[in-house]
């Protein structure tokens, strides 16, 4: 398989057959995101994908694929199609297509073409929604409004495929940080995600939000304020069916929870954490990763 550059996948996808059809990120532009400074957005030509999955055609089974880089979905449709063709004719035992969409290129597919991919494989679009403030939507450059991110999450849906949302836990900062918790809350139940994850921000050199936070701009909140976040994005959101985690490598504290069925339970064990304030409960710093 011949990738370019840095490969970044949802934890969810881990044994998933990476397949690069685009480098970089169609956005590109958020403060805290260093995943793709390191290449140029471009899609790349269907015979250097095709030739990947030739190569992967020599595995016994394959199971899950996921679609690389940061934003496949903003392939045009006349050359997306072709690829999923290719995966299905080349590929044994594939269960299950997932792919990164934004908001902006989940808006420009229409409903029918997002049913064809659904029935050429694609189960789950991952989308990052970060926060449902309007004004740190703004301010970390996410490029789209509230109200585009509910309507992208809900056509997703309603084209009969999985949906995966991502916040970010301390993006406000600490002067911001329940606004965001109860507005994020707010965005959560407005889509209703199949599944939603928190991440907690990592400060990163060479971002936007690295130099707002040397300037004293910007100051995340500490280990237990971003377990109150959690708390209260839980707390107050609504939803369907859903599965909420918080295992990624970047958080304090892991949370797993089937809502809303496990809602109190999960919300009276994160008051327990913090009012114990005991560090000694939490990830240490060192080990947490991007």
């Amino acid at each position: 398989m011949k990738y370019e550059g840095s490969i970044y996948r949802p934890p969810s996808e881990a044994y998933s057959l990476l397949i690069q059809v685009s480098t970089g990120c169609s956005h590109n532009k958020c403060t805290f995101c260093p995943c793709f400074k390191d290449k140029k957005f471009r899609i790349k030509s269907f015979e250097e994908i095709e030739e990947d999955i030739i190569e992967a055609s020599r595995y016994s089974s394959v199971g899950k694929v996921f679609l690389c880089d940061g934003d496949a979905l903003i392939i045009p449709q006349k050359k997306l199609v072709p690829i999923f063709e290719s995966i299905n004719r080349r590929l044994k035992g594939v269960e299950r297509i997932g792919l990164y969409g934004n908001a902006k290129s989940i808006l420009r597919k229409t409903p029918e073409e997002l049913k064809q991919l659904k029935n050429l494989g694609l189960q789950i679009v991952y989308l990052g929604v970060e926060t449902g403030s309007e004004a740190l939507l703004k301010k970390i450059c996410k490029g789209v409004t509230y109200s585009q991110l509910v309507e992208a999450g809900r056509k997703i849906k309603e084209a009969g495929i999985q949906l995966s949302v991502t916040v970010l836990l301390g993006i406000g900062g600490v002067e911001k940080s329940m606004e965001h918790a109860t507005e994020t809350a707010r965005i959560l139940s407005d889509i209703d995600p199949d599944y939603a994850s928190a991440l907690t921000v990592m400060i990163v050199p060479g971002t936007p939000l690295y130099e707002e936070h040397v300037q004293g701009k910007f100051i995340l909140p500490d280990e237990f304020g971003c377990l109150k976040e959690i708390a209260v994005m839980i707390a107050q959101a609504n939803f369907t069916n859903c599965f909420f985690a918080s295992n990624h490598a970047s958080n304090y504290y892991p949370v797993k929870a089937n809502l809303p069925r496990d809602k109190e339970k999960t919300v009276r064990l994160l008051a327990e954490v913090i009012n114990k304030g005991q560090r000694s409960l939490l990830r240490s710093e060192h080990l947490r990763a991007l």
